[in-house]
């Protein structure tokens, strides 16, 4: 498993009862996880001083209890600068898990020793633009959201990145990696966070199980033969690691040759020690760069 242990300002605290405890800056959250199928003792002091709670409705969905939470906060990683607000469905628009390949591909941006074009579809707030402007890279941040996209550029002041190199593109993923394979523009990453189920600028509707295979078939198109990474995030149930091991080697491998890893990716929990799961992440890498 590829564990986010480079944190400072965020921490899982405890886990019980299908919840999570965690620290957001000075900010306690407690927020439903499926994955927390236990029932351990809850001995944290930080179960009782709560700065917010998202109670899970039996309908589906659910709301917000707050204590003295303020209607936004920051919080960082590294000189990465993140503004935090909770909003519907139990986000607080960061997945902290993310770090992990944050410094993944980070790394690989800085040893490259020459200009990088990276391409972060499905972007959200800009977790991961950020990650790969701060190493140096111009990116592509392409969501379907307007209020995500905004929320990212908001991000990338906070972060001392307004003057960096991003474009920021509110469109749908699909048809723009469809245009951009007709423009002849290629990438020397790509970044792919898509969700189990969503809807595009105009009604678009993406199903991950349906439309997965095709879209990363067109967005491997998009890599150069010297492309030096290819990323794809996926919280899906089903999709395990060998599933995205797979789709990429499939994909991506026998086009351009290289080295795909896949795995789990979590989080430490402070109480017991141990990690907590927090979805899957498949990595290509070229092995002739």
């Amino acid at each position: 498993m590829w564990v986010a242990d480079n944190w400072k300002e965020y921490e899982v605290i405890d886990t019980s009862e299908g919840e999570k405890l965690e620290r957001w800056g000075q900010y306690i959250l407690l927020r439903p996880d499926p994955q927390v199928i236990w029932n351990t003792p809850k001995e944290a002091k930080e179960w009782h001083k709560l700065n917010g709670h998202y109670h899970r409705s039996s309908k589906g969905g659910g709301e917000w209890e707050f204590f003295n939470l303020p209607q936004e906060w920051s919080i960082h990683y590294k000189s990465l600068t993140f503004r935090l607000k909770p909003f519907s469905f139990k986000h607080t628009g960061l997945f902290p898990e993310q770090a992990v390949n944050w410094d993944w591909f980070a790394g690989i941006i800085q040893k490259a020793d020459r200009p990088v074009r990276v391409l972060n579809l499905f972007a959200y707030t800009g977790g991961a633009t950020l990650a790969a402007a701060k190493a140096g890279a111009n990116v592509t941040h392409v969501d379907a959201s307007k209020g995500m996209v905004t929320w990212a550029k908001e991000n990338a002041a906070a972060s001392g990145l307004s003057d960096a190199p991003i474009r920021w593109l509110v469109d749908d993923c699909v048809k723009f990696v469809e245009r951009e394979i007709r423009r002849g523009n290629t990438y020397d990453g790509i970044i792919m966070d898509p969700p189990s189920y969503g809807r595009g600028p105009k009604g678009e509707i993406w199903k991950m199980e349906e439309s997965i295979y095709p879209f990363i078939c067109s967005a491997a198109r998009l890599l150069r033969k010297d492309s030096l990474f290819f990323l794809i995030n996926s919280y899906t149930t089903g999709l395990q690691p060998a599933v995205l091991s797979y789709l990429l080697n499939s994909t991506i491998v026998k086009r351009l040759g290289g080295q795909v890893v896949s795995s789990e990716i979590g989080l430490p929990v402070t109480a017991g020690g141990l990690i907590l799961p927090c979805g899957s992440s498949g990595r290509w890498i070229n092995t002739d760069t």
